[in-house]
């Protein structure tokens, strides 16, 4: 069948997978056999993704209404389409929304812990609340009048607080706001009771107004385009389409409006009327707090931490666990696997590099390093040592720009070479680079990974860590920062693939020999998101060739699997649990190297627009290893997703053993470890061929 692959029947909206994602995420906070504040985690998590998708996807699509741009992507649906198919979709999942909500307080409640407002206390509760309110909360927040000399104030982006409406002895009716400020804790807390905070303001709102008496009040919070704080991390796409000049003008225009069901008629018109929105605009909450990302508040509680799945504690198994880490890698490559594999080998590589004597220089990137990271404090000991360290540190990191600059300003400091990022392109590569002097020689260390040098995520993200020796992979690495530090033109590599010059092509080149092998060819690609056009329509034309194609895609994914002639041979699977998927891993049957790791998801923004790096793993016992994760999450019947042909996820049917693969890991990491420590590092293949078997 010879398909136009490039009709745009054969791709899903980007934005509306994205929405497809968020529902799975949802359907964990649904799932009644997870513990109450596990659930709660996901509907935080559920939340906090769905601001950014308005403050970025939604303030994209409105600026390009705006300039009357007709089509996005390959899918052809017009901006005005999308918005109108997200505003339907979401308050279509309102209701599940509400509902799981009010399942999961009611069995906390069972837990004995609440979340009430001020209204539903005891009186010795309401008493205990004054006395915070009037010492703690009323010498911070700020109440404001609206009227011709009091203009309505500019809302930041994601402002939280009450509009009111006042009356004075004369009968005159005022409107008012009361601004309450993020240094506030968004629950008050009474033991294991958690009041909102807008309820004991909405309470004692008329304290605020001496001489007039409340009529009417009401929550809302405002969502903002944030393109401008949020650099190009998700809106890049946009800025091809939209002019410098007319995305200017729409900077930081406001796009939601949030508020509680019920509210006063006349104060939402005057909110309205202020803010520039209409009523497609607004989205109200029978029973929702408004921000559900600030349920991480109660998350977050130590003292209920039994009510959250078991921490599991990552475990250091051979060859890292008693010899130095840099005669490990001397002895063999090494390959972890996180968080069941403990991140403290990559914290060991710097610190053993910044005390060796031995050492000369440590180079590495920095998007993500944390609040506290022990890697830079590393670093910044080595320079005080005398060695040669050069940090890039990528400034455009959404949401960790503070955390970056202030690493930055502290290695410069401490006399480090610092790089601030390329020019038009976003550093998203992991690597760091330890040379040291042995002998009469120099000897070059690497490691490559999939994720972050971030020793908090590494404890909730799964991702890959690569540990070699290889003079190979130390001279392309010599090669990679010297051209980040200075104007090389070598920017092609050897053995290591970099964006965005060499990982498109070869990814494609990779697809294309596959499926030459027809009925005999299996690609596996594991990644965040699969967006590119030419990546998908190179696995459409490796399927119609009769090649097995197996996607695990976590996110979005516009490729539509299971359409005769193009796609019949393409399964996508997305796996959402415990663990947030994250590695991006690349399997070819009859490649010679098989197995690839990178730092570049599937999209234009990666492969395109960003400097990343993809590993190719070249011992079969890591190959190995690498193949077995592959067939372990293939095999996964709990936290297993498929995509249907119609833009539905479906769960994958429980049939016969339960398979949950990070519970599987944990299982089997506890195990070895508790057993012996004298286990070879092909554990992971040991352990998932046995499930694999036994399921």
């Amino acid at each position: 069948m010879n398909a136009n692959l490039n009709s745009s029947q054969l791709y899903f909206n980007r934005e509306l997978s994205w929405l497809q994602f968020n529902s799975r995420v949802l359907a964990q906070a649904l799932d009644e056999k997870l513990p109450p504040l596990e659930r709660l985690k996901f509907l935080a998590i559920y939340g906090t993704n769905l601001d950014e998708f308005y403050m970025i996807r939604v303030a994209g699509l409105k600026a390009l209404f705006k300039a009357r741009v007709q089509e996005t992507g390959a899918d052809k649906m017009t901006p005005t389409e999308q918005l109108e198919a997200i505003h339907t979709y979401l308050h279509k999942e309102h209701q599940v929304l509400e509902s799981c909500y009010t399942s999961i307080i009611s069995e906390l409640h069972t837990h004995g812990v609440h979340i009430k407002n001020f209204d539903a206390l005891n009186s010795e509760e309401k008493e205990e609340i004054r006395e915070i309110f009037f010492h703690e909360i009323y010498p911070v927040i700020i109440p404001i009048a609206i009227d011709a000399t009091h203009p309505f104030p500019h809302l930041n982006n994601l402002s939280f607080g009450l509009a009111i409406t006042l009356k004075d002895d004369s009968k005159h009716i005022k409107r008012g706001l009361i601004r309450i400020p993020r240094i506030l804790p968004r629950f008050i807390q009474i033991e294991q009771t958690f009041i909102p905070i807008e309820s004991i303001v909405e309470h004692f709102a008329s304290e605020l107004f001496p001489g007039f008496k409340q009529l009417a009040s009401t929550p809302f919070r405002v969502t903002r385009n944030a393109d401008i704080e949020i650099e190009e991390e998700e809106a890049d796409d946009f800025l091809e389409i939209l002019q410098e000049g007319l995305r200017s003008r729409n900077k930081g225009s406001l796009i939601r409006l949030e508020l509680m069901e019920g509210a006063d008629e006349d104060l939402i018109s005057f909110l309205l009327s202020h803010l520039n929105l209409d009523d497609n605009d607004i989205y109200s909450y029978k029973s929702l707090p408004l921000n559900l990302g600030s349920l991480w508040q109660i998350v977050g509680d130590k003292a209920l931490a039994h009510l959250l799945l078991p921490t599991f504690t990552p475990k250091i198994l051979p060859p890292l666990d008693s010899e130095n880490i840099f005669e490990a890698i001397d002895k063999q490559d090494v390959l972890l696997y996180h968080p069941f594999d403990s991140f403290e080998p990559v914290i060991q590589f710097i610190k053993q590099a910044a005390v060796d004597p031995d050492t000369l220089a440590i180079r590495m990137t920095l998007y993500r390093a944390g609040q506290k990271s022990p890697i830079v404090k590393a670093l910044i000991d080595a320079v005080r040592d005398g060695k040669q360290v050069t940090v890039l540190v990528e400034l455009k990191a959404r949401f960790d720009e503070e955390n970056n600059l202030r690493w930055a300003k502290a290695l410069e400091d401490a006399g480090a070479h610092v790089v601030y990022g390329i020019p038009g392109l976003k550093v998203h590569a992991k690597i760091a680079q330890v040379i040291k002097r042995k002998g009469k020689k120099l000897q070059s260390y690497v490691h490559l990974a999939t994720g972050n040098y971030n020793p908090s995520t590494a404890k909730i993200y799964t991702d890959i860590s690569y540990f070699t020796s290889k003079e190979i992979f130390g001279t392309d690495a010599t090669h990679f920062f010297h051209f980040l530090t200075g104007f090389s033109t070598h920017t092609k590599l050897d053995t290591l693939y970099m964006s965005p010059t060499q990982i498109k092509p070869k990814l494609l080149k990779l697809i294309e020999k596959e499926g030459k092998q027809e009925d005999k060819g299996h690609i596996i690609l594991k990644a965040n998101s699969l967006v590119d056009t030419d990546i998908i329509k190179a696995l459409y034309k490796a399927s119609q060739a009769g090649c097995k194609i197996d996607l695990i895609i976590r996110g979005i994914c516009c490729l539509k699997p299971g359409i005769r002639g193009v796609s019949e041979n393409i399964t996508v699977s997305s796996i959402i649990g415990k663990y947030l998927e994250h590695p991006r891993i690349y399997y070819f049957k009859h490649d010679k190297v098989k197995c690839y790791i990178s730092s570049a998801d599937l999209m234009p923004r990666n492969l395109v627009r960003r400097i990343e790096l993809m590993t190719p793993i070249l011992e079969e016992n890591l190959k190995q290893k690498i193949e077995q994760i592959l067939m372990l999450q293939l095999a996964d019947n709990t936290l297993r997703w498929e995509l249907q042909e119609d833009g539905n996820y479906t769960k994958v049917p429980h049939l016969g053993k339960s398979v949950n693969n990070h519970t599987v890991l944990e299982q089997y990491i506890n195990k070895i470890h508790d057993k012996t420590k004298k286990e070879t590092p092909d554990y992971v293949s040991r352990l998932a061929n046995r499930i694999l078997k036994e399921s």
